[in-house]
């Protein structure tokens, strides 16, 4: 049993024995002591006041002293207002090192522990641009927690939806169609996915014209927004492509194929994968039979126009277009049929969908009309909203064309990244070779780290270079650290100084590197946390936290000229263990460490 456990019982003892309540075990609760605070565990006594009928001073006391009395693991404890920190004996730490040296594995992905599966979607691109700024947000945090919920023994399938079909893919189509003689990635020499994207781009430029022609002759923007000649024929393409006309479904492949190969360039750099992808021009046809079959149940709703609808007043929203008039598909339909699709692949018991802020209402109205229709695993989904990402200058618009491109962004990173390590002289004698792969783990590790210490619900602004700096809350940082310990270990191998058998119990040490020691003990429990909230920064931070702690320990204490070979043996340890935690956290994030820097 672990020390929570013992000290959680005691504390619940103490309260019935000395005022003869018989409290629960969510009213035990513990917490670490704050670093700057003696003590390990702190327990806040101000609920318990209620029935001691006394002070927070003297019932913090009377509470220590009890437990100090009854638990020979608590060598003392201090009382400061309402908060009884306690401090555990040394050997429990040492203890725990002990046990969990030998062990490799010690905070590493146990996957498939259980018979749970997770299905987690995440990219989700539009094949008529490419992937931006925004896109790597969702990208990284959709990969981090892939790794997290696998970190937690499920079982993970990780899945992108293209959305390869609608209005929007239309749009480039048609301006391709127009404007584009015949260009390719080939005889243009770009990237397939940005060819696609001037395209779209160019669509909005001469839509906006068509609007403001027809505004001059007296429409008003709403009418002129429909009755632009451009915006028809983008609506008529889609129609022949929903009917399966041979043309239209040709050039759909074409400029799709040149996207998804953009893509695929994109993913490697970023270092992303997947297990499966789902297109929506497969889906789609799922959900509309769905619909359908609602609707002759009488659980859907059609309007005049023939359009379909759900009515979801009685839940407290609106009504609900599911579809058009014309029988074309919105996305809730393609959603419904994608999510009744995975769930026959997957049969999965949780199913959670990284997608920003902005389609919050969209996933509530999912989960309803699943209900609705009959599916009982409706509440297995889940969608991880997550904010905005922004650059110093503001707000980025895709049809505009100010999006931040992705891959000239991680491009630039690297740049960025190179510059910063030679100004600092850190990849000094390396080859050229080693040099160019580390500028580029430093860069992703800069970029990756950066979006994912930020709670995932916040809105963000993102500065590339401040990312890379090698000091503070950032990836260079902790990587830096994981390089600085790898080197440490090196010079004990080339020493001879090798760590065999249990650290004596009666070990002395100090108040830093038992914070150490309790700091690497969280590891798993922040893992669990991360799961159970579905978010990163919790790992993120954490790892900051104990680089922090590891610094400050590496810089206090001596170690590999240590004379007392017991504190050398385990500095040595507690080293080789954080660097482990940083090496198996930073895995969860999507980022690589360097074992020299």
């Amino acid at each position: 049993m672990s020390i929570e456990f013992h000290l959680k019982n005691v504390l619940l003892e103490a309260l019935a024995s000395l005022y003869n309540y018989s409290a629960t075990d969510a009213e035990a609760t513990l917490q670490p002591t704050r670093k700057d605070m003696e003590g390990d565990f702190t327990v806040v006594v101000f609920p318990y006041t209620k029935i001691s009928k006394k002070s927070p001073e003297q019932t913090a006391k009377e509470i220590g002293e009890y437990m100090k009395t009854n638990l020979p693991e608590i060598t003392g404890f201090e009382v400061i207002k309402g908060f009884l920190n306690v401090k555990i004996d040394t050997h429990i730490w040492i203890n725990f090192l002990n046990k969990t040296y030998p062990n490799q594995h010690f905070g590493c992905p146990r996957k498939g522990l259980n018979d749970e599966v997770y299905v987690v979607e995440y990219s989700s691109p539009n094949t008529n641009k490419p992937l931006h700024l925004g896109h790597i947000r969702n990208n990284v945090l959709g990969h981090s927690l892939s790794r997290i919920f696998e970190a937690n023994g499920k079982k993970v399938a990780k899945v992108n939806l293209i959305n390869d079909r609608g209005i929007h893919i239309c749009k480039s189509m048609l301006a391709w169609q127009r404007w584009g003689n015949g260009e390719t990635p080939q005889n243009s020499g770009k990237k397939g996915d940005h060819l696609v994207g001037e395209y779209y781009v160019l669509f909005d430029k001469e839509y906006k014209k068509q609007i403001a022609e027809l505004m001059a002759d007296g429409m008003k923007e709403e009418e002129a927004k429909k009755n632009a000649r451009l915006i028809q024929e983008a609506q008529e393409m889609l129609r022949l492509w929903e009917a399966g006309d041979a043309d239209t479904i040709a050039l759909w492949k074409m400029m799709n194929g040149w996207v998804y190969e953009g893509f695929t360039q994109t993913y490697t750099q970023m270092g992303v994968d997947f297990d499966r992808f789902y297109y929506e021009s497969e889906t789609y046809t799922t959900g509309k039979k769905f619909v359908l079959e609602a609707l002759e149940k009488n659980i859907l709703f059609q309007k005049p126009d023939s359009s379909i609808w759900v009515d979801l007043t009685d839940e407290g929203l609106d009504q609900k277009l599911l579809l058009r008039a014309d029988g074309t598909s919105v996305y809730m339909t393609q959603d419904l049929g994608t999510a009744a699709l995975r769930h026959g692949d997957y049969d999965f018991h949780k199913h959670v969908y990284v997608v920003g802020n902005e389609q919050d209402y969209h996933f509530v109205v999912l989960k309803m009309v699943l209900a609705k229709i009959g599916f009982k695993w409706a509440n297995y989904l889940h969608h991880m909203s997550y904010g905005m990402v922004e650059l110093p200058e503001g707000k980025m618009k895709s049809r505009e064309g100010t999006v931040v491109d992705a891959d000239d962004l991680m491009e630039e990173m690297i740049k960025t990244s190179r510059e910063i390590s030679q100004e600092l002289g850190k990849l000094d004698g390396m080859s050229e070779q080693e040099a160019t792969q580390l500028y580029r783990m430093i860069a992703l590790g800069a970029l990756k780290y950066f979006i994912l210490k930020v709670e995932p619900k916040k809105n963000m602004v993102f500065n590339p270079r401040e990312s890379i700096d090698f000091n503070g809350n950032t990836g260079p940082f902790i990587q830096y650290a994981h390089a600085r310990i790898q080197s440490v270990l090196r010079k004990a191998t080339e020493q001879g100084l090798h760590v065999e058998g249990d650290l004596p119990e009666n070990l002395v040490l100090d108040k830093k590197e038992i914070n150490l020691i309790r700091t690497v003990r969280q590891f798993t429990l922040i893992v669990a946390e991360a799961a159970q909230n579905m978010s990163p920064a919790v790992i993120a931070n954490y790892l900051y936290e104990l680089v922090k702690d590891y610094n400050q320990f590496y810089h206090d204490y001596s170690i590999l000229k240590e004379e007392k070979p017991e504190l050398r043996n385990f500095r040595l340890r507690i080293s080789e263990l954080v660097g482990r935690v940083v090496k198996h956290g930073m895995y969860m994030l999507g980022i690589d460490v360097p074992n020299r820097m």
